[in-house]
């Protein structure tokens, strides 16, 4: 069990450092006044989205859920693990949201200044704070 949410944790660090770098991309991209350098920002972008991102959270997703089914009548019965899981949709819906806002990018959509995207970079941390205070303080 203890090399499960070891892989488990090393996958979410890994999926939340995408989390955190992507909008901070994004934020450089739309402030990008030449071809060359949001050209760039879209393979940064693609790369780290495709390649590390995605991964990890497929990762973190199958390692978790391997953790809940060690005990499913116990995990899914606190209501800690219930509001954890809320929050993980939600980051989930984040992350889609994430590759959506990529796609306009990089078909040269994007409609939002840099501004927004340095107010929509904080919003995973105060996911991450929710979920580590609910995984080891479990208040419920």
């Amino acid at each position: 069990m203890l090399w499960i949410k070891a892989i488990h944790l090393m996958a979410m660090v890994a999926w939340f450092a995408g989390l955190f770098y992507l909008p901070r991309l994004f934020v450089y991209h739309a402030m990008a006044e030449d071809t060359t350098g949001r050209e760039r920002f879209k393979v940064m972008e693609r790369k780290l989205y495709r390649g590390i991102t995605n991964p990890a959270m497929v990762v973190t997703m199958i390692f978790g859920i391997w953790l809940i089914l060690l005990n499913p009548g116990f995990y899914l019965s606190q209501g800690w693990m219930q509001a954890k899981l809320v929050l993980i949709a939600i980051l989930v819906a984040y992350h889609l949201y994430c590759g959506h806002l990529l796609r306009q990018f990089r078909d040269d959509r994007n409609q939002r200044g840099h501004v927004f995207y340095r107010f929509f970079n904080e919003f995973p941390v105060l996911l991450l704070i929710g979920i580590i205070i609910l995984a080891v303080v479990r208040p419920f």
